[in-house]
Formats: C-alpha cells, sequence, structure tokens
C-alpha cells in the first residue's frame, strides 16, 4: 500500500526542535542534535511539523510499503544509534504497544545490539494518547473529589473583557491600555480552581496554545503591538507544567525582545496536580541577552 511518511534531511537539520511541538502523535524527536522519526507507526504523513522547520529540513513522501512490520521498522532505528534505538522502545511502551515493543525486543536479540532500555514489559499504565508528554494519562478524581474542601457561594468573575483568544483580539483595543497582561495556556483555566482569584484579578487576558494554535508569527507581532502601542505595564505568562506548554512563554520573550519598550515579564508554570510549582522573573534575562547582543 502507498503511504505518506515524513522525511527529514540531516544534513539541512539544525536541531531547532520546532517541529517537536507541531507533531500531535510525538513522531518526532531532537536526538543528538538532530530532529529524528522515531517510528513510522505513529506518523501520520499529513506534514504538520512542515510549516515550522526553519531550514526546510522536512518533506512528505509517497512511499509503498507493506503492511507494519515492527522488525523492518528496526532495520531503520538501529541504524541510528543507541539514542535512537532508545527513544523508538520507550515510544512504543508509551503507546502501549506490547506486540511491537517484544518484536523490536526480538530483533536487537537476534542481532546482538544492546537494549537501551531497563525495563522489557509495558504495562497498562504506560499506555497513553500520544509520545508528548502533555498527553500523559492521569487521574486525577482523588483531588477533584476532596471532601475536605466544601465549596459555597458563588464565585467572582475577574474577567474585564472580551474576545479573550489570542487570534481574536484587537493589539489596540482600548482595555489592554496601560493594563497587566496575562497571557495564559487554554489549558490552565479549566486546571486550576481558582484561576480568576489568583491570577486574573485587576488584569487583562490572552489566551492561546503553542502547540495546537496556528500561524504563531502572528502572536509574535500582536504581542510586540500590544507592548509598543498599548503601553502594557507588565505581561504574566501562565502555564502548565508540560514541554508545549514553553513555547507560549518562549513567544512571550521574543515579543519583549523585538518591542520598543522592556516591561516586566514574569513566567508562572502549574503542575499536572494543580499546584503551583515555580514563578520565574524573565525580565533580567532579557536585559541581559539585550546588553549581550
Amino acid at each position: 500500500m502507498l503511504r505518506n511518511i515524513v522525511k527529514i534531511d540531516e544534513s539541512k537539520c539544525d536541531g531547532c526542535g520546532d517541529c517537536i511541538p507541531a507533531c500531535a502523535e510525538g513522531a518526532l524527536q531532537i536526538i543528538d542534535g538532530k530532529a529524528r522519526l522515531i517510528s513510522d507507526l505513529f506518523c501520520d504523513g499529513l506534514g504538520a511539523c512542515l510549516g515550522h522547520c526553519p531550514q526546510g529540513a522536512i518533506t512528505v513522501e509517497e512511499r509503498e510499503a507493506e503492511p507494519y512490520n515492527e522488525k523492518k521498522v528496526m532495520e531503520t532505528i538501529a541504524k541510528g544509534g543507541k539514542n535512537v534505538i532508545k527513544a523508538h522502545l520507550e515510544h512504543l511502551k508509551e503507546h502501549g504497544e506490547t506486540r511491537y515493543y517484544q518484536q523490536a525486543i526480538e530483533y536487537l536479540k537476534e542481532n546482538e545490539i544492546e537494549i537501551p532500555i531497563e525495563k522489557e514489559t509495558v504495562t497498562p499504565e504506560s499506555n497513553q494518547a500520544c509520545g508528548c508528554p502533555g498527553s500523559q494519562t492521569i487521574d486525577l478524581r482523588d483531588i477533584s473529589n476532596d471532601g475536605n474542601r466544601e465549596e459555597t457561594g458563588d464565585r467572582t468573575s475577574h474577567l474585564q473583557q472580551w474576545p479573550i483568544q489570542l487570534h481574536l483580539v484587537s493589539p489596540l483595543a482600548a482595555y489592554y491600555r496601560n493594563s497587566n497582561l496575562l497571557l495564559a495556556a487554554d489549558c490552565v483555566g479549566f486546571s486550576y480552581p481558582d484561576f480568576h482569584k489568583d491570577f486574573l484579578k485587576d488584569k487583562t487576558i490572552a489566551i492561546a496554545c503553542p502547540k495546537l494554535d496556528t500561524n504563531q508569527e502572528a502572536y509574535l507581532q500582536k504581542l510586540a503591538a500590544m507592548i509598543n502601542q498599548t503601553e502594557l505595564k507588565s505581561i504574566t505568562v501562565l502555564v502548565m507544567q508540560v514541554p508545549c506548554c514553553s513555547g507560549l512563554v518562549q513567544l512571550a520573550q521574543k515579543a519583549v525582545e523585538i518591542s520598543e519598550k522592556s516591561i516586566p515579564l514574569k513566567a508562572v508554570v502549574i503542575g499536572l496536580k494543580v499546584e503551583i510549582l515555580k514563578e520565574v522573573d524573565l525580565t533580567q534575562q532579557i536585559m541581559n541577552k539585550e546588553n549581550i547582543n
């Protein structure tokens, strides 16, 4: 059968990692400084990563492919070396692909290749929707149903504006003028119970998803315009404890860097069990970078 498969030109790839968040299936990883296709099995061939490669190192090729054969895939994977083999095995474990995992182990044993992973079994708990840590299945019912935290009365909304999605807001809206902006990842408002009280109070807001939203260059220009023309007082970036969320922090940093003004920038990270993990003042980092440049 004919299948579309991502192809990476390693001579062009500089290992920037821009393609990683774009791959919803988690089929790409940066290993030994290069983007690698970890498994043909999870590459849907739709090419979501194409537009995120500044070097043009990623293409999609259509080729005749036999029904999936893990041992044949391993012939290619093994050529990438120990780290690529390990990433592939872990990828299979994360997806709960027990049969393919065992076939991969058999291939390594038959060819006397070191098995660079401690455990050779796949448990149901290791199964998740894709290789991305942000899609890992976590049961939070024991936390959300804590009977010791009784809730009474109505919550107060601290929302000052509409719309709130970054693609939809106008960077010159009057409510942004001289305000403190909360730039929040989409998931935070659903995950953190006191989102309004602890973070949104006395702030304007824009929400975005650095993994799934398209045309993030527009986001960058819009944030820079807010900083330059509405005289924002500060930006607080609120994200979850998953790798893809770091893209929102990087976006805000770059917007401040390319803007004409220096404003306070802070990042707050919320854990997957809805606790505040850390708060980081990024203002000095940006100033140091500007001084270096």
